[in-house]
């Protein structure tokens, strides 16, 4: 860090002697995105103001980037200062056509996806950004205040940073040179949580001006926001089949989950965030630029856990079934195996007698710290332009988690998996998991230590050049970048003394109030809460040494497991040469982009592996070279109408980790869970796509529509499987990434938005937004998941608006919805299942959200909002394969806020 740290500083330091050579010879670095497409803030011309105001203005000025982009591309654009449409970054994405995003555990808009592909390249004003050792950036990480504009390329240019088959997403800070007069913008919301009943605060602030000095004018731009957000999120399970022989009595013959039950995530997590930008225009044509941000997270989280064995049980009497049954292969042990074949029927209601249960506190405390500093030159000569950008980023996450799993036997658990809503009740007479009395420590122990970390120094040079021919422009560029990623981590893992089950937790001689009620679970007990451990006391260092002596653990903080740990360091070098064309034909135009960009990446990783107990260092050492050829033509039609067609190939590294030469698992000490691990694959190859769009759009004053085609031919597609392996004689849940020999993704994107400016009077200020996608996947080859559709990606994908912006007036109504889609292959597991069905996969059933906006402008300088997300309380529902297999139920939140603007 120190090294690339140097060379940073000596690189700004030169970036500011270039000005005064440049006054002299008329030639220097200068506008580094000169080629870039999409019109970006920082462009324009200094003194010219471009903030917009109101939720028109926001829609009109993202059609014009619309329109005018060479690539396919759409844009959010902040509707005031600190004011994006949404309340986050994710869920501001989640509006654009063909985006799909899912919901984090702690409530948050998560994971966006393009065209249902999760592989973005992510660009913080043009330079590529991360979190930690991962290629993804957690759009979480940056609250939306802090933005200006947000553009979504879902077609590529050889301008663009390469590394994203799903397309580019580039965020936009704002910048000094973008205000006209000193201003200070300050705003404030609570925010409060339906499922959590608790409020959360969130702050921002913006101060900008601009000096005229005797070595020209100078800007100065300082923003800065901080929340704090409690939540709340239940999730009920039922566990993977098994067949009920083992059982006996009534369960002969059943397809029964191992398990059910349950866990609440909650507690409260905090973003802070501080971005700065200067500006000095040192000639007419030269500018230089210092920007930086920083960017954090805080997690004081707790996951209560508690779970019914329905396995552990004495007996089950009162058995319902479905009807639903089939013909399955089974072990001895009941799971998925050749031992025998037989006839199971799905179990949908029973009564399981004297069962097996356990609560666990798993406490968790979460750390992300990240910062990027970079420094630059733009130079807008007549026709040459120039621009050099020198950046360092750094990102560090710090995990600890502390587990605590205690249990008891119940008397009778009454289970009802065949409800119309697709979920599971559970009953338990009397709730006695909310009592401590009888409570002994079960399965163990559990410690996890996780830091990881990731840097990047890259340099990035861009210019064009403006000809008097048809070949409008010339454009040409290069970057290097030297990029470094560390994973350390430590899981251990302690059996209670005396066994699991067998020493009660008044033994330990812990406190008093060692045991608090966590709030429950919906559909277990009618959300009754149940007694757990005490996060507080199981981060603190009391706790965790009282702990660590009961259990037998060694004492302190266990060192990073050198088995758990991986290196990796990757240089990647780019140049590109595009051309931009315009040609008359008659009363119609034709331009567009024609470009190849050349990459070439080196990448060192090593990892460690647990084989046969022992550690083992593994190194590989890889380079790929790639050509990426670009063409987009648009035709102009006159009157607001526009075709536009585009070609690019484009890649996808594989993430750090899954690279990663090393194998870990670890040996459950919970009888129910299967051994787990999981290895990395350093073989994976980049994935490649020919991407192909079309679009037919038409624009007017007060809206556009557009409809849209795509094709995406992938290859070396990244899945995850989970597989059965026998290492030493035991059976692990062994996870792997492997790439899939083909897949092809087609669809038609529709998109528009309009006010009703014909309507009389305040009806005027109406109008709607909406658009619709059909994403259809297939994998391809003879690949085991050949036919079936890409992981996470959804088949149909839309939004609904209803606008109102008249008079100092915003609202805002938007539906989204996705169709069913699967998020985890369990093919490789040993859950029970036809013998019919050789792939086994988890479904995430159709989904729709409500939220709403309303904003009212007091004064010109003051405002007063009102949001509400999720208000229909939508949730994620599971089933495995077949829908009666029903599997995970979560309840997302609602959440509602009111907040206040002020400009000055």
């Amino acid at each position: 860090m120190k090294r690339r740290s140097a060379i940073l500083l000596s690189s700004v330091s030169l970036l500011f002697v270039l000005p005064a050579q440049a006054q002299d010879s008329q030639s220097a670095p200068a506008d580094d995105s000169a080629a870039d497409a999409a019109p970006a803030p920082g462009n324009e011309a200094p003194g010219n103001e471009i903030v917009v105001t109101g939720i028109r203005a926001s829609l009109s000025r993202a059609a014009d980037i619309k329109r005018d982009a060479p690539q396919v591309v759409e844009s959010i654009v902040a509707q005031d200062i600190g004011k994006f449409p949404d309340p986050t970054t994710a869920a501001a994405l989640q509006r654009v056509p063909g985006v799909q995003v899912t919901v984090g555990g702690n409530n948050e808009i998560v994971n966006p996806l393009i065209r249902g592909l999760g592989d973005i390249m992510t660009t913080l004003d043009g330079r590529e950004i991360f979190t930690a050792e991962g290629r993804g950036f957690a759009f979480q990480d940056l609250p939306a205040e802090a933005l200006s504009r947000v553009d979504v390329y879902k077609s590529n240019t050889a301008n663009l940073i390469e590394g994203g088959v799903a397309g580019t997403i580039d965020l936009k800070l704002n910048k000094a040179f973008n205000y006209k007069d000193p201003t200070l913008a300050i705003s404030g919301k609570l925010n409060y949580a339906s499922n959590a009943e608790k409020l959360g605060p969130q702050v921002s602030a913006l101060w900008t001006d601009r000096w005229d000095t005797g070595i020209g004018e100078i800007g100065l731009l300082v923003n800065a926001s901080w929340y704090n957000i409690k939540f709340n999120r239940p999730t009920n399970y039922v566990a993977e089949r098994r067949a009920g022989n083992v059982l006996g009595g009534e369960a002969t013959g059943m397809a029964i989950p191992i398990s059910t039950g349950g866990l609440n995530e909650y507690g409260s997590y905090s973003r802070p965030q501080l971005n700065a930008s200067l500006q000095w225009q040192a000639a007419p044509n030269l500018e230089v630029y210092v920007d930086g941000l920083y960017s954090a997270y805080r997690g004081k989280t707790a996951t209560a856990f508690y779970e019914y064995q329905l396995f552990n049980s004495d007996s089950v009497t009162g058995v319902t079934t479905d009807g639903n049954c089939f013909t399955a292969n089974l072990g001895t042990d009941g799971f998925k195996g050749d031992a025998s074949q037989q006839e199971l029927c799905n179990l949908t209601g029973g009564t399981f007698n004297n069962v097996s249960s356990f609560t666990s506190m798993q406490a968790r405390n979460n750390k992300t710290d990240s910062f990027v500093i970079a420094g630059g030159t733009k130079y807008d000569g007549d026709r040459l332009k120039l621009g050099l950008d020198v950046s360092y980023q750094e990102s560090l996450v710090r995990n600890e988690t502390f587990i605590v799993d205690t249990g008891k036997k119940v008397g009778q658990v009454n289970v009802d998996f065949d409800n119309p809503d697709h979920t599971a009740r559970v009953t338990v007479p009397g709730n006695p998991m909310a009592f401590p009395d009888d409570f002994t420590f079960v399965n163990g122990l559990y410690q996890e230590y996780t830091r990881s970390k990731g840097d990047l120094f890259a340099v990035k040079l861009d210019g064009s050049y403006e000809t008097d021919t048809f070949l409008r422009t010339i454009e040409f560029g290069g970057r290097y970048a030297d990029r470094g990623a560390l994973f350390q981590q430590v899981q251990l893992s302690v059996a209670p003394p005396g066994g699991s089950g067998n020493t009660p937790v008044s033994a330990a001689g812990l406190p008093d109030d060692f045991f608090i009620l966590a709030p429950g679970i919906p559909q277990i007990n009618k959300g009754a809460p149940f007694a757990v451990a005490d996060r507080g006391y199981l981060l603190s260092d009391e706790g965790q040494e009282n702990l660590r002596a009961f259990f037998g653990a060694p004492a302190g903080r266990p060192p990073f497991d050198p088995t758990r740990r991986f290196e990796a360091n990757e240089k990647t070098y780019a140049a590109y040469i595009q051309g931009g064309y315009e040609i008359p034909l008659g009363s119609l135009t034709l331009d567009g982009k024609v470009g190849v960009r050349y990459s070439r990446t080196d990448r060192t990783i090593s990892g460690t592996g647990n084989v046969d107990g022992q550690p083992v260092l593994s190194t590989s050492d890889t380079s790929d070279t790639d050509w990426l050829p670009n063409a987009s033509a648009r035709l102009q039609f006159g009157g607001g109408l526009q075709a536009r067609a585009t070609y690019a190939k484009t890649l996808a590294r594989p993430a750090f980790g899954s690279l990663n030469p090393g194998l870990n698992y670890i040996v459950s000490t919970n009888p129910n869970i299967r051994n787990g691990g999981s290895g990395g694959n350093p073989n994976l190859k980049p994935q490649m796509s020919d991407s192909f769009d079309a679009t037919l759009e038409y624009y007017w004053k007060s809206g556009y529509f557009a409809v849209g085609a795509y094709y995406r031919d992938i290859s070396n597609r990244v899945v995850n499987d989970v597989a059965a392996e026998t290492i030493d004689g035991v059976v692990y849940n062994i996870s792997r990434p492997r790439n899939v020999g083909q897949a092809k993704l087609k669809g038609i994107e529709v998109s528009g938005q309009t006010f009703f400016d014909f309507l009389p009077g305040d009806l005027a200020g109406f109008g709607v937004f909406g658009n619709f996608t059909i994403a259809d996947s297939e994998i391809g080859g003879s690949d085991p998941l050949a036919g079936y559709t890409l992981q996470g990606v959804s088949k149909y994908n839309f939004n609904a608006g209803l606008l109102y912006d008249r008079k100092g007036l915003s609202a805002r109504v938007v539906y989204t919805y996705r169709s069913k889609y699967f998020d985890e292959n369990r093919t490789g597991a040993g859950d029970v299942r036809p013998v019919e069905d050789p792939v086994w996969l988890n479904y995430v059933r159709p989904n729709g959200r409500l939220d709403f906006s309303l904003s009212y402008d007091v004064t010109p300088n003051l405002t007063f909002t009102v949001d509400g997300t999720n208000v229909l309380r939508s949730r994620y529902r599971s089933y495995i394969n077949d829908s009666y297999f029903i599997r995970d139920t979560r309840t997302d939140d609602s959440t509602y806020s009111v907040g206040f603007r002020a400009r000055f």
